[in-house]
């Protein structure tokens, strides 16, 4: 009986391909793409997944209401996983398992994209456009895993270039002690070393705790000129309130994966001055074409809605995404899906270029250093 059955789905196959017509990938149906993501929709990085939610979700949409990608509608699954690893790998079992998912898109954080790679890796399923920048993510090469964003590297090369030229020297890092942290703690390592400043301390703080309390207190005694956060926005905002009530004053920088617009509301006034770098152009500009396009497009959905860098590195993410559908065409798989992205050369997003080739899944390399000012708002 066994037997029969495999000759039944052979035969089913061969007729398929006589027809000119390939078998259906799995999320792939005459209709639709189903597209999987896991995110934290709560806990104190809840803010970072609703926002890169929203970014994939609104140009989805747009393309759906254009009739969808050689005639089939987008579907994002999207699922909480508290910003976890343990849940982010149950969730990614479930999306490419019950789910049945083509893809998975927009994850947010290393260690648990890290945790979404043990499971999607060994089932051949494309994992795009993170919302990290770690160089686990990008080294050793992983056929598997395109980046649209800078690396943290790049961002801590950019920030201590900027600030040594300046004749700051003392440099400490409070960092998240995971495999985020623990990257952007290497990358600051390596952008010091390269120049002539001094790394005078560093300090962890656990993930999804807000307490800083020791952090503060050993890097106000290293007496820093610059302190440099690799932390979650309420991580963030509580070691920057308890360092200065430790009597220390230095410069604050952050990198990206802070979420900037969170920040300085967590902050508020006490935000001035505290720096962040980015890695899509500034939300609130016309001056890209792609914030034009998805200023319109987040005022169309909620007139309410405010610009945030992460709900704009999502809405990227997404046409990226798109992109790659598109030119793998109506007779769409993965293998085919993966080529397309590879063939993606200095594409310009809309004053956002993105190139991959087949052994460099890295698409940019942009940097921007921005500060809050007194009235919260982001100066460049």
């Amino acid at each position: 009986m066994k037997i029969k059955s495999i000759l039944r789905g052979a035969a089913g196959v061969l007729a398929l391909a006589l027809a000119g017509v390939s078998p259906a990938e799995t999320g792939v149906g005459e209709s639709s793409i189903v597209v999987g993501q896991s995110v934290p929709l709560s806990g104190g990085s809840s803010e970072l997944g609703s926002d890169m939610k929203l970014g994939i979700q609104l140009y989805f949409d747009y393309v759906n209401s254009q009739g969808g990608v050689n005639g089939r509608k987008l579907e994002l699954k999207t699922v909480d996983d508290g910003y976890e690893p343990d849940r982010t790998a149950a969730n990614t079992r479930q999306l490419i398992g019950k789910d049945g998912v083509f893809s998975l898109i927009g994850y947010v954080g290393t260690a648990t994209s890290l945790a979404a790679l043990q499971v999607s890796t060994p089932a051949k399923v494309p994992f795009v456009g993170a919302f990290s920048g770690a160089d686990a993510l990008r080294n050793p090469f992983n056929r598997y895993v395109f980046n649209v964003r800078a690396s943290y590297a790049e961002e801590c090369d950019r920030i201590v270039e900027q600030f040594t030229s300046l004749n700051v020297r003392r440099i400490a890092v409070v960092y998240q002690n995971d495999e985020f942290g623990r990257s952007v703690l290497s990358g600051i390592e390596k952008a010091v070393a390269k120049r002539s400043g001094q790394l005078v301390g560093s300090a962890p703080v656990e993930r999804n705790t807000v307490n800083v309390a020791g952090a503060a207190r050993t890097l106000a005694a290293a007496q820093p000129d610059m302190v440099i956060m690799a932390l979650t926005y309420k991580a963030g905002a509580a070691f920057v309130n308890a360092i200065r009530a430790e009597g220390a004053a230095p410069q604050f920088y952050s990198g990206s994966f802070v979420g900037a617009h969170a920040l300085a509301r967590e902050l508020g006034t006490k935000g001035a001055g505290v720096g962040i770098s980015q890695v899509v152009p500034f939300p609130w500009s016309p001056t890209a074409s792609v914030v034009r396009e998805y200023q319109k497009l987040l005022a169309k959905n909620d007139a309410q809605a405010e610009p945030s860098y992460v709900s704009l590195e999502g809405f990227i993410t997404a046409k990226i995404f798109v992109e790659g559908l598109k030119r793998a065409g109506k007779d769409l798989n993965r293998d085919r899906f993966i080529s397309a992205l590879e063939g993606i050369r200095n594409f310009d997003a809309g004053g956002y270029t993105v190139n991959f080739t087949p052994n460099d899944h890295n698409g940019s390399k942009f940097v921007e250093l921005t500060v809050l000012g007194r009235n919260g708002k982001f100066i460049r």
